[in-house]
């Protein structure tokens, strides 16, 4: 009986503490729930509310003319060349090099990772330097042999689409690898062993168990491709009608203080932005029921 009592007390604070610590974390949920939401309306709902606002301030005729204008549909089909271009490709490789890092031990691995993560690490302004002191035709390092086969890449699309080709090579790795991972190999191993050859268990097998966060990934490359601004800049000249894209062309308009069509053009982006979120929403969800099955 007298040891009881040390115990009932000891059960008793136990049981005041946590309910006050209960309290003091609902309170702290709502606080950060509210600074969460404050800051998601201000840095992201206002801004992107005000770029349709602005884009149709002169009317709906000033925001039609500003997509139709020659110089504006020249860089939106050099945007969409280049993502028609850059998206498989980056694919592709964010596909073979996550099946690699996943799937399998090798020697290297690292140094592969290294390269998926190297866009991350170089600032897109000194990718895009690099390549012009790779592939300038007047003073690149490989300029005698583009010069011989008279290939132009610096102030032309295929610096552009390089360009591209380098800052989003990360995106679909780096959303499968983890994904990759946590599912382990189990089932890939189980169709093996049922004599199942490697392209069938992965287009049955490993394909359908990443087919979401495969399409976010695609989507971020896309986004990127699309809101490429500083390794594009620098390799391409700002020519107006061949190497400007939607972001230089916003650019060009916004330093003309043409600020409605400036508007205008970037609500391109501005959708392109919204579709990767609602994407990236529903491959969350899908995720999360596929890990619960």
């Amino acid at each position: 009986m007298a040891g009881s009592i040390p115990l009932n007390l000891e059960i008793k604070n136990q049981n005041q503490l946590k309910r006050r610590t209960t309290k003091e974390s609902k309170a702290v949920r709502i606080v950060l729930t509210t600074l969460a939401i404050l800051f998601f309306v201000l840095l992201l709902i206002v801004p992107l509310i005000s770029v349709f606002v602005k884009a149709f301030e002169q009317g709906a005729k000033v925001y039609i003319a500003a997509l139709s204008d020659p110089i504006a549909l020249d860089a939106i089909k050099l945007t969409l060349l280049t993502i028609v271009i850059v998206v498989p490709i980056n694919t592709a490789f964010g596909l073979i090099a996550a099946w690699a890092v996943a799937k399998f031990k090798f020697r290297g691995k690292n140094v592969l990772i290294t390269i998926i993560d190297l866009p991350f690490a170089i600032s897109p302004v000194v990718a895009g330097l690099i390549f012009v002191l790779l592939f300038s035709t007047s003073h690149g390092l490989l300029a005698p042999v583009l010069n011989t086969l008279g290939i132009k890449i610096i102030f032309a699309p295929p610096g552009i689409i390089l360009a591209t080709l380098f800052v989003t090579l990360p995106f679909v790795a780096r959303e499968l690898i983890p994904l990759m991972e946590a599912q382990g190999t189990a089932e890939e191993e189980a169709a093996l062993t049922l004599g199942a050859s490697g392209f069938k268990t992965f287009w049955h097998i490993t394909l359908p168990n990443i087919k979401w966060g495969l399409l976010y990934g695609v989507m971020l490359t896309a986004a990127r491709a699309a809101g490429e601004f500083g390794a594009v800049s620098v390799v391409s000249g700002h020519i107006r009608g061949l190497t400007n894209t939607i972001p230089l062309q916003v650019e060009i308009l916004y330093n003309e203080y043409k600020f409605s069509a400036a508007f205008a053009v970037a609500t391109i982006l501005t959708v392109i932005a919204i579709i990767n979120l609602i994407i990236k929403n529903i491959s969350d969800w899908k995720i999360k029921q596929q890990a619960k099955i």
